[in-house]
């Protein structure tokens, strides 16, 4: 797999590509990534990349231009033909369409996948009309600039990437998990996942030794050495923290009838302790 970046700045991504997993991919060939500056692809001795706004208002916005030649020099597919090529063209910006583990999956399916970062108060949105194939928010919040959305984002497809983790299952019983591991609760050594994968859901809290620290014992049903019943401690939990940080992703969760009935003894609880600080 090949990441193009396009950014003013490429020497911010040298020590973001030097480390863990995306390191370690790059060593063994499994991805390629190439940062390309955008001044390379200007015609005026100030190298500009920016300019004033039609219309006015505030800050400066990317030009076109060094834009559209540095895409050309990276022979890419024509827009129409990418949808067969495994080629996408992903332009970061606050308005964006919001990066999720989904998207994720989709992108690790690529053979090549080309980033635009924006910077200033935008970029001419005609790069936007003819040439990127979406445009990518990774939250609803504004940064500088796209470096570092670009780099989040690399992380995250790298990661889903055949042989990128220790263990291949990393990837997929974990927070926002595909529902399609629904089936497969138990490891090899038969100790229990989060059952039914995470189904949407937010991952189950960990614990390691000492059992005890600081006079705070691990769970008791981690103790347990019941399988039965530590999977079932880790999906109340995985519940009990969906509901209290995310409870948005409810709704389009994969929920049994058991856990309906988890949640509704939560939501009591919760209500039960509000009323008493009232």
């Amino acid at each position: 797999m090949r990441f193009d970046i396009l950014t003013i700045f490429p020497g911010f991504f040298d020590s973001v590509l030097d480390y863990g997993i995306l390191k370690r991919a790059q060593v063994t060939g499994q991805v390629q990534v190439a940062r390309h500056d955008l001044r390379d692809f200007t015609h005026d001795r100030h190298r500009t990349v920016d300019d004033r706004p039609f219309g006015g208002g505030e800050g400066m916005v990317l030009k076109a231009e060094p834009i559209f030649d540095a895409f050309e020099s990276l022979g890419l597919s024509a827009k129409e033909q990418r949808d067969t090529s495994r080629e996408t063209v992903i332009m970061l910006s606050a308005q964006g369409r919001p990066f999720s583990q989904s998207m994720a999956h989709e992108l690790a399916g690529m053979d090549r996948v080309v980033i635009l970062c924006g910077r200033y108060e935008g970029i001419d949105e005609r790069v936007n009309e003819m040439l990127c194939d979406r445009e990518v928010s990774i939250g609803d919040y504004v940064l500088s600039g796209g470096e570092l959305a670009a780099a989040i984002l690399v992380d995250a497809v790298v990661r889903l990437l055949p042989g990128a983790l220790g263990n291949p299952d990393s990837a997929r019983f974990e927070s926002f998990g595909a529902e399609d591991v629904a089936e497969e609760s138990m490891t090899t050594d038969g100790v229990p996942r989060a059952t039914h994968g995470s189904g949407g859901l937010l991952e189950y809290p960990h614990y390691t030794r000492p059992a005890e620290f600081r006079g705070v014992p691990i769970p008791e049903a981690l103790m347990s050495g019941n399988h039965e019943v530590i999977k079932r401690w880790r999906r109340r939990m995985s519940l009990e923290k969906t509901l209290r940080n995310r409870p948005d992703l409810l709704e389009k969760a994969t929920l049994t009838d058991d856990d309906e009935r988890t949640l509704r003894k939560l939501r009591a609880g919760i209500r039960g302790a509000m009323e008493q600080e009232m």
